[in-house]
């Protein structure tokens, strides 16, 4: 599959809708010389039934010795204080430092209110794919997401929220992608990954421009800092496709729609010009976006079927690269999900 011109260009403009342009807040920054992953702090955002005695979301900020920085975690806690297992729910490009996040754009936090599960989402990683770099980059720093991810995060949680040591991972678009890597890199780590509009094609030309539009384009980042020359070993190693095999043993869930208007993609009475624009932009950018992920997902199910890898793929016949289509997806999703975790 090659892409013109017009559909780089679509998918530039598409993935600079999808992430926004927010800043982040400032995290205060731990001293590197304290050596091992710690926990920094962690603090109270919201009580399950207003009962102060148990939080149902906390804050909890991370210090990464691999990346030498904090990283905040929105981590929401079940009512019941018996040991529980934990869902890394990774957010898209923008990695939750703008506003394109599954708190601000769900019900993630009243779809999980009666759930035994700790749900943790990192609020950093934008334009990372969540995965180790082999350079700093000018731009984004030292990233080190796979080490963090897989190896310092896990232990800190468990002893941090008193965890049953079970895991699974979800992540839409980007982080779709991500998924598929940390539970290659990590076999056993994760019950299931599921991944919601991800591309796992990474290491062919197509797979290539479509990860530049994210870090180059708009991150602004040097995407040869990530897995180095284009053609080179790092490109192939960190592609979902190709190592498909390691994947078996690990629950696999891969859904992407169509890109044609579904249900989110209507004027309802009385909306506003605004409204107006930012819906033709998520039927023709979103669209266009979801199409590329489209093929990726089928060629994925694929290599799966050829490898007798056990996977439920979904794909569905209509629908966007938004927020919507992930909130039913995660809702979809979570039967299997939650049947390995317990």
């Amino acid at each position: 599959m090659k892409f013109t011109r017009t559909a780089r260009c679509l998918i530039t403009a598409a993935v600079a809708a999808a992430v926004g342009t927010t800043a982040p807040a400032a995290i205060a920054q731990a001293d590197p010389s304290s050596g091992e992953s710690h926990v920094v702090s962690s603090v109270p955002v919201a009580y399950h039934n207003g009962d102060l005695d148990k939080p149902s979301r906390l804050l909890v900020t991370v210090y990464s010795a691999s990346m030498q920085k904090d990283i905040p975690l929105d981590v929401l806690v079940p009512a019941n204080s018996t040991p529980a297992p934990v869902f890394y729910l990774l957010n898209g490009a923008g990695g939750g430092e703008d506003s394109a996040s599954w708190a601000n754009r769900t019900d993630y936090t009243g779809f999980f209110a009666n759930k035994h599960v700790n749900v943790v989402t990192p609020l950093k990683g934008a334009f990372s794919y969540y995965t180790d770099w082999q350079k700093a980059d000018p731009k984004l720093g030292i990233q080190k997401w796979e080490t963090f991810l897989t190896k310092e995060l896990p232990p800190v949680l468990n002893d941090e929220l008193k965890t049953t040591g079970k895991n699974a991972i979800a992540g839409i678009s980007m982080a779709g992608t991500s998924v598929l890597n940390l539970a290659i890199a990590a076999p056993g780590l994760y019950t299931t990954a599921a991944s919601y509009s991800g591309c796992a094609r990474t290491s062919d030309p197509a797979g290539q421009q479509y990860i530049r539009t994210v870090v180059e384009s708009r991150g602004g980042a040097d995407t040869t800092n990530m897995w180095g020359p284009y053609k080179g070993a790092g490109w192939k190693a960190n592609d979902p496709y190709i190592n498909a095999a390691k994947l078996r043993g690990t629950r696999v869930y891969l859904s992407s729609n169509s890109g044609l208007p579904g249900q989110d993609e209507s004027v309802e009475a009385g909306s506003t010009a605004t409204d107006s624009v930012n819906l033709a932009d998520r039927v023709i950018l979103g669209g266009g976006i979801e199409a590329v992920t489209n093929v990726c997902t089928q060629q994925m199910a694929q290599r799966l079927a050829q490898l007798k890898i056990p996977a439920t793929i979904k794909l569905r016949p209509t629908g966007t690269h938004s927020w919507g289509y992930w909130e039913r997806e995660l809702h979809y999703s979570w039967p299997q999900i939650s049947s390995s975790l317990y």
